[in-house]
C-alpha cells in the first residue's frame, strides 16, 4: 500500500518520499489507519519494521488539524526507555513533520534541565521524553498535560524492564483521562497485557510477525570460542572479513570499555557507548558510526536501544544475553528492509545454558562453529548444565558441644547484612531515584 492510499496529509506523503519511500510498512499499512480514526492501539513491531513512522505519521496529520499549542503545554506525549531511542523518535517527528508548521521537543536526562525547561516555554505538539526526565520537569512546573491528547509508549516491554513501572503510573495520573493510547512493544508478554489493560480502552490489536521470531534475511552463526579468546577472534573476523561497520553487544559496562581499547590498539576505530557515558560522548560516539567514521560501536543492551542504521551488516554478540529475548531484539538491527545481514554470536562453554534459552526460545537449532586458530579447549555443550543441588538447612535443634548443625554456608555474618539492606522495600525508592537520573 502506497502513503498516499493511507489518507496522509499531503505534506507528509512529500516528506517521506523525500526519505525515499513510497510502499508503507505492514505495521505502517495497518498502524495508521487506526491511528487516524483515533482508536487506542496496541501493536507488537520488532526493531527495524518501521514502528516509529507507523506511530509519527499520524500524530503529525491528527495534530496539523488541531489548534496551535500554548505556553508549557504539550499535545502529545511519546514515552521511551533510553536517551537514544527519544532522539531517533524525535528526529523522525522533525523529518517527517518538516514541512508543516508544529513545535516538536525531546527531553531526557545525563544533560542539563535549564535548556530543556526554556524550551517547553513556547510548549510542544509533540513531545518525545525518557520518564525520569518527564517528571523531574513537572515537578518544576515546567509543563503542564491539561491539553494532551495522544499518549505513546513505544519499546514499553523494554520500559517496564528497566524499572520504570512507577515512574509510568506516576506520569498516567498526571494526564487527562479523555485521550488516545498507543502502545508499542516488541513483544506481547503477560506484563504488558497487563499494563495495556489498565491503560487502552477497546484497542485495536496488531501483531506484524510471529511471538519472538528472527528475521528471515540474517544469517545467524555461532562460533565455540574460549572466553579468554574472545577478543582475538573478533579482531580476526574483522580484518580477515574486511567488515566495514558492526555493532558489537557486551554485556557489561566494564567489558565493553575493555574490549574497545584493546580494539583501539591494534588499529580498528571503535567507540563505545553505556549507561556511564555523558549524553555527548554517546551522542559523538552514535553519529560517528551513523557517518561510517566509526567501524565498530560496542554497547550494552540498554544504551543500544535507539540505534538505527539502515544496512548495517553485521551484529555481534560478544556476550550472549542473559535474558533470551534480547537475542531477537540485538540481531534485529540488521538484515532491515530486505537487506541481508548477519548477526554474529562467540560463545564459550560457560555460555551454554543462555545458549540453548535462545534455540528454545526461537525454535532453532544452531549449527556450532569454529575458526582456525581459535579452537576451545571446551566445547559449548548441547545440553545445559545440570544445576548443583541447594543444601537445605537443618531444622534440627540439637546442638553438639555448643555448635549447630547448621550447614556453615547458609550462616549470614553480621558484616553481610549490610549488603541484605539494599534489596529491603524500604530502599527501593532510593533506588528507583538514582536510575530515573540516569534514564
Amino acid at each position: 500500500m502506497s502513503f498516499t492510499d493511507l489518507g496522509l496529509d499531503a505534506a507528509l506523503v512529500r516528506a517521506v518520499q523525500e526519505k525515499g519511500y513510497t510502499q508503507a510498512s505492514p505495521i505502517q499499512a495497518q498502524a495508521i489507519p487506526a491511528i487516524l480514526k483515533g482508536s487506542d492501539l496496541m501493536a507488537a513491531a520488532q526493531t527495524g519494521t518501521g514502528k516509529t513512522a507507523g506511530f509519527t505519521l499520524p500524530l503529525l496529520h491528527r495534530l496539523n488539524l488541531g489548534k496551535p499549542v500554548r505556553s508549557n503545554r504539550v499535545r502529545a506525549l511519546v514515552l521511551t526507555p533510553t536517551r537514544e531511542l527519544a532522539a531517533q523518535v524525535h528526529d523522525s517527528v522533525q523529518t517527517y513533520g518538516q514541512h508543516l508548521r508544529l513545535h516538536s521537543a525531546v527531553v531526557f536526562g545525563g544533560v542539563k534541565i535549564n535548556p530543556q525547561m526554556m524550551r517547553l516555554r513556547r510548549g510542544a505538539d509533540i513531545l518525545v521524553a525518557t520518564p525520569g526526565r518527564l517528571l523531574d520537569l513537572y515537578e518544576q512546573n515546567a509543563i503542564q498535560f491539561n491539553d494532551l491528547e495522544i499518549l505513546v509508549l513505544d519499546e514499553a516491554d523494554r520500559m517496564l524492564d528497566m524499572g520504570f513501572i512507577t515512574d509510568i503510573r506516576k506520569i498516567l495520573a498526571l494526564l487527562p483521562k479523555q485521550r488516545q493510547n498507543l502502545l508499542f512493544s516488541a513483544t506481547f508478554s503477560e506484563e504488558i497485557r497487563s499494563l495495556a489493560k489498565g491503560l487502552l480502552k477497546s484497542p485495536v490489536e496488531i501483531n506484524v510477525s510471529p511471538k519472538n521470531s528472527t528475521a528471515t534475511a540474517v544469517e545467524q552463526i555461532i562460533y565455540e570460542v574460549d572466553k579468554a579468546q574472545k577478543t582475538a577472534l573478533l579482531a580476526h573476523l574483522i580484518k580477515e572479513q574486511q567488515w566495514e561497520q558492526a555493532l558489537v553487544f557486551s554485556k557489561t559496562k566494564h567489558g565493553a570499555d575493555r574490549l574497545v581499547r584493546q580494539l583501539t590498539s591494534i588499529g580498528v576505530v571503535a567507540a563505545v557507548i553505556h549507561g556511564n557515558k555523558s549524553q555527548n560522548q554517546r551522542t559523538e560516539a552514535l553519529a560517528g558510526f551513523k557517518q561510517g567514521k566509526v567501524q565498530i560501536l560496542v554497547a550494552t543492551d540498554i544504551a543500544a536501544r535507539g540505534i538505527d542504521i539502515d544496512q548495517l551488516p553485521q551484529v555481534v554478540n560478544f556476550d550472549l544475553p542473559q535474558v533470551a529475548e534480547d537475542y531477537v531484539h540485538r540481531i534485529g538491527r540488521t538484515g532491515r528492509a530486505g537487506a541481508k545481514g548477519q548477526a554474529i554470536s562467540l560463545v564459550c562453554a560457560d555460555e551454554a545454558k543462555q545458549l540453548i534459552d535462545i534455540e528454545k526460545l526461537i525454535k532453532r537449532k544452531f549449527q556450532r562453529q569454529q575458526v582456525d586458530g581459535f579452537e576451545p579447549e571446551h566445547n559449548v555443550p548441547h545440553t545445559a548444565p545440570k544445576q548443583k543441588p541447594v543444601p537445605k538447612a537443618v531444622t534440627n535443634d540439637k546442638t553438639t558441644k555448643g555448635k549447630s548443625f547448621a550447614p556453615k554456608s547458609l550462616a549470614i555474618k553480621p558484616k553481610a547484612a549490610k549488603n541484605i539492606k539494599a534489596a529491603e522495600p524500604g530502599n527501593r525508592s532510593r533506588a528507583n531515584q538514582r536510575r530515573r537520573k540516569t534514564a
